[in-house]
């Protein structure tokens, strides 16, 4: 879901037709939660028969749930992915899905279950709902962030062996899996700075509940305070659609 942004110009073109800044900052509120909500229809709407019932299970697959806000900070399609990707699983798209197949070759695979399972227990402790809903700095997060990467770097470095990594070929793949791991956990961690996931999160709830309330309103009258125009009017009026087009 991409993040609803204007120009100083857009903001002055909306204001010279009449919106006020709170009014734009509504606006923008709506579509960004327009496009969360189709984003999570996307996926709820999928019927019959789901190819992922035969995919490779993951020890983190997520269960369907029904509340936005919990879908939103529900990790565990992040952590199964990173999962799928160390067990040397292959990802194939099969309508609008991805399937993850077994590797033909798993003596290739870089590592064994125990290494899977020991990154895996680490890697879980950085990327959930704790860390996303904290509150950290720039700073902070780059120091975490590096501790995580030597962290990881030497335990995999002391137990390759243990790990599965026990040949030259597939030490080759070292770097890389250390790398993408703690890419994996500075994104979490960026999602906290500066408390934006937790203020990002509370701002979805109250616009949701507002427009709750408007829609059990009557009354008449136009523009945003117009409960007539919430739910599919309300969107299609929206002022963001038309500036530029940019959101048509």
């Amino acid at each position: 879901m991409g993040v609803v942004s204007l120009s100083p110009k857009d903001v002055e073109d909306l204001k010279k037709i009449g919106y006020s800044e709170n009014e734009i900052w509504i606006a923008m509120k709506e579509i960004e939660n327009e496009e969360m909500q189709k984003s999570f229809g996307q996926v709820k709407t999928q019927q019959g028969f789901d190819p992922r019932q035969n995919s490779q299970i993951s020890s983190f697959s997520s269960r369907q749930e029904d509340n936005l806000a919990k879908w939103q900070l529900e990790l565990n399609d992040i952590l199964e992915r990173a999962e799928h990707i160390l067990r040397g699983d292959i990802p194939q798209f099969q309508d609008g899905h991805i399937i993850w197949t077994l590797n033909p070759h798993p003596e290739k695979n870089a590592l064994n279950d125990v290494g899977i399972q020991e990154i895996m227990k680490r890697l879980a402790m950085y990327v959930n709902r704790n860390t996303i809903l904290s509150d950290y700095t720039n700073q902070e997060i780059n120091a975490k962030v590096y501790d995580f990467g030597r962290a990881l770097n030497n335990l995999i470095f002391m137990r390759d062996s243990e790990f599965g990594m026990d040949t030259f070929e597939k030490r080759k793949n070292y770097e890389m899996i250390v790398t993408e791991l703690k890419d994996t956990v500075h994104s979490a961690y960026k999602r906290a700075l500066d408390g934006a996931e937790k203020r990002s999160l509370r701002e979805m709830i109250q616009v949701s509940q507002s427009n709750n309330t408007t829609s059990n309103v009557g009354g008449g009258g136009y523009g945003f305070n117009n409960p007539q125009l919430v739910g599919k009017e309300r969107g299609l009026l929206n002022p963001m659609r038309y500036v530029k087009g940019k959101y048509v």
